[in-house]
């Protein structure tokens, strides 16, 4: 029986009144410094927007747990420390990057060290159905995941709303398996109820038209935590419900992906920005920046029912009524937004 603590929700509740109240200081204070992402020939936003949001999303998920170790809910477990470490150090690697625009090679090797310490703390991928443990190729795999999944949020991160909507879903998801999984890992649950807490805190100013970005300090955090928490709290499984990750973060996981393919298939490196993500393509296609964002945020639910009907029909049923509840937040963020431009 998927039962959810108390905590869970507590959390995201939390992080969204936290999160709400920060990011507009953070507007603010990116804008007084000039820390804006400038339109050019490459993006589809027409003024300069800010591109430290991830400040919040950090900000809003640490005091979050904060909060819950003042009111006693805060979990023992070892591996919570190692994430939320590694996460801290890829949020600060990305708002470096956001001030000073890193070399990629030199932000590549960053990330490499920072998933090598959470990997040392225990967050690891251990066992490959049909195969077992894995031993030694351990490491490769999970640095390759983590880092691979880290960057991927920040391959999609190009139209309003896009990434936060995905990363909410996927969050959500996420967190419910991992409750609904034996034994459940109501740690890695909590994380991810949180992490979508800040997330829409942030898309109640991300949604078109924009007033902030998540910049890479937002998508590398969101996308380390969903890494990490997939690991910790799906991955540990000898079965194949170890392989639900793949189908939860499809969207980002096809993304990277292809990006990859296509411009190491140009001779190009994989790491240089384009126009030819699946959101650019839906763009040119005529689609809008909202229409956009409900198509790809569909395939991340639909994705998300597909993995909770494989661990039962308890896990769909509170799949279906968290995501309802969830799309129903956002499509009211959004109205609200609207009438305040009116």
């Amino acid at each position: 029986m998927l039962k959810l603590t108390h905590a869970h929700i507590i959390g995201m509740v939390i992080a969204y009144l936290i999160g709400v109240c920060l990011v507009p200081l953070v507007i603010s204070f990116s804008k007084k410094e000039g820390l804006v992402d400038v339109p050019n020939e490459r993006k589809i936003h027409t003024k300069p927007i800010s591109r430290i949001g991830g400040v919040a999303i950090w900000a809003s998920a640490m005091l979050t747990f904060l909060c819950l170790v003042l009111m006693s809910y805060y979990p023992s477990e070892n591996l919570l420390s190692g994430i939320l470490l590694g996460g801290s150090l890829m949020f600060f690697l990305g708002l470096v990057d956001d001030v000073y625009n890193l070399n990629a090679k030199f932000k590549l090797f960053l990330q490499i060290s920072i998933a090598t310490l959470v990997y040392l703390l225990g967050v690891q991928i251990n066992n490959v159905p049909f195969i077992g443990d894995i031993g030694i190729f351990s490491y490769p795999i999970t640095l390759l995941w983590i880092v691979g999944i880290s960057n991927a949020l920040n391959f999609i991160d190009g139209v309003d709303g896009l990434a936060g909507s995905v990363v909410t879903v996927n969050a959500v998801t996420l967190a419910i398996i991992a409750v609904a999984m034996t034994p459940p890992n109501h740690v890695s649950a909590l994380i991810g109820f949180i992490l979508a807490g800040s997330m829409l805190a942030f898309l109640t100013y991300n949604f078109n038209p924009a007033k902030i970005f998540m910049g890479d300090s937002g998508a590398l955090f969101s996308g380390f935590l969903l890494a990490t928490i997939s690991i910790t709290g799906v991955m540990k499984a000898a079965t194949l419900a170890i392989l639900l990750p793949f189908l939860v973060l499809a969207v980002p996981i096809m993304d990277i992906t292809f990006s990859s393919l296509r411009r190491i298939a140009k001779g190009q490196s994989p790491f240089v920005a384009d126009s030819e993500h699946i959101h650019h393509k839906l763009l040119h296609a005529g689609f809008s920046q909202k229409k956009t964002v409900m198509i790809m945020t569909s395939v991340a639910i639909i994705a998300g029912a597909l993995a909770s009907l494989f661990m039962g029909s308890s896990t769909i049923k509170h799949y279906f009524m968290y995501i309802i509840a969830i799309v129903v937040i956002m499509l009211i963020l959004n109205y609200l937004k609207v009438l305040t431009k009116k």
